[in-house]
């Protein structure tokens, strides 16, 4: 018993922040404010780029035919149908979907109220999405005038699900025409669409007459199974004019985040105000840090006139940031989970705690917790037995 007690390591660190509670739980308080700061910001930044991508990570397609002139989804060019009939002289192809996309005025049947949502035209008997249930809706869109709504649009389009599903005729006007809903989707809005329908061709190009005769937004391209999309890509470059690009799918959602983080401010924005959130968390904790060592100079001072190095003593300050890191994260993971539903559930973006966001977050609190400590050791080298005493 007396050889371990012996050898027993006194919680220094910890006995230090722990002698006064209120200054421990300012410092807890202001580290968690930080990394909410930061889980919120960045989160909000991944949410948006994500949400950019909502359609089209549910494409029924290995690789996708696009205009060279389109910027985004929200201004989509068009280009000739037959590049998806010349694509199919390649033997890997399997099959193909052409795709209209464009943002037309829908009309809040309720309200009377307009709003752009994101139209989709396309045959009935192609696939287009993932989703087998949407095969068996897509019948309905035969009759000329019939559209899919999709469920998750924002509220500003209309009660149109509750509607339907109290078997109510739900009829409004798009683009200056009439239309009937002829069922419900469940898509989600993106960060470029609040909401999204679903409709023939025909009827897509009795809403858009303008359309050239011929001209689509999107070409789907589905391969034989075992076939290589990025072979295959490199081929339809070599086969089809220079008036359609060929992306694989993952290429097809990086274009569009690429958009929206090169062309706009909003990962700049995001980004910065992460950065903020940091140096508020380091100031707060070089405050806690400097005034904790100022605090127990002469203590300090005694220990090194008894022997003990300075770098022992440098080591209990570094302790100290240390366990501030651990113990102001764990608050701000629990409370970034809250926030995080809560957006989720107001906005409907798809933000959420990702492994990867949650190991960054922690790695700046603990680059923040360290680089206070580091500050704050400069104070501890002037802990002079000689002078203090």
């Amino acid at each position: 018993m007396s050889a371990f007690w012996q050898g027993r390591r006194i919680p220094l660190a910890w006995l230090l922040l722990a002698r006064q509670p209120a200054r421990l739980a300012i410092a807890l308080a202001g580290i968690a404010f930080a990394g909410i700061l930061m889980f919120m910001q960045l989160g909000f930044r991944d949410g948006l780029f994500d949400a950019s991508v909502t359609i089209h990570k549910l494409f029924d397609a290995d690789l996708v035919l696009m205009s060279p002139r389109t910027m985004s989804s929200i201004g989509m060019a068009g280009f000739p149908r037959r590049r998806l009939v010349q694509a199919l002289a390649d033997p890997a192809v399997k099959g193909t979907t052409p795709v209209h996309w464009n943002l037309l005025l829908w009309r809040n049947p309720q309200t009377r109220m307009t709003r752009s949502i994101l139209t989709l035209g396309f045959e009935p008997n192609d696939p287009l999405f993932i989703d087998p249930g949407l095969q068996a809706k897509a019948h309905a869109l035969n009759q000329k005038g019939r559209v899919l709504f999709d469920e998750l649009s924002r509220r500003e389009f209309g009660p149109i699900a509750e509607w339907l599903r109290a078997g109510r005729t739900v009829e409004t006007e798009v683009a200056g025409k009439r239309v009937r809903v002829a069922g419900l989707v469940t898509l989600g809005p993106s960060f470029g669409a609040d909401g999204n329908m679903l409709t023939s061709r025909e009827t897509f190009l009795r809403l858009m007459p303008g359309t050239p005769p011929g001209s689509i937004e999107l070409g789907l391209i589905r391969l034989q199974p075992g076939s290589d999309p990025a072979v295959v890509a490199q081929r339809l470059r070599q086969l089809l004019p220079n008036d359609v690009a060929v992306y694989s799918k993952k290429g097809f959602e990086e274009f569009e985040k690429n958009y929206w983080r090169s062309s706009t401010a909003i990962g700049f924005i995001f980004t910065l105000g992460a950065a903020m959130g940091f140096v508020v968390g380091c100031v707060i904790v070089y405050q806690i840090l400097y005034s904790d060592v100022s605090d127990h100079l002469p203590e300090y001072a005694t220990l090194m006139a008894m022997g003990y190095r300075l770098v022992g003593l440098l080591g209990v300050v570094a302790r100290e940031g240390l366990l501030l890191a651990v113990l102001g994260y764990v608050p701000a993971w629990l409370a970034g989970q809250g926030f995080y539903a809560l957006i989720r559930s107001g906005t409907k973006l798809p933000v959420a705690m990702d492994p990867q966001r949650a190991l960054i977050v922690f790695t700046m609190i603990l680059v923040m917790c360290m680089g206070s400590a580091a500050m704050a050791m400069r104070k501890l080298a002037d802990a002079d037995p000689a002078e203090i005493f």
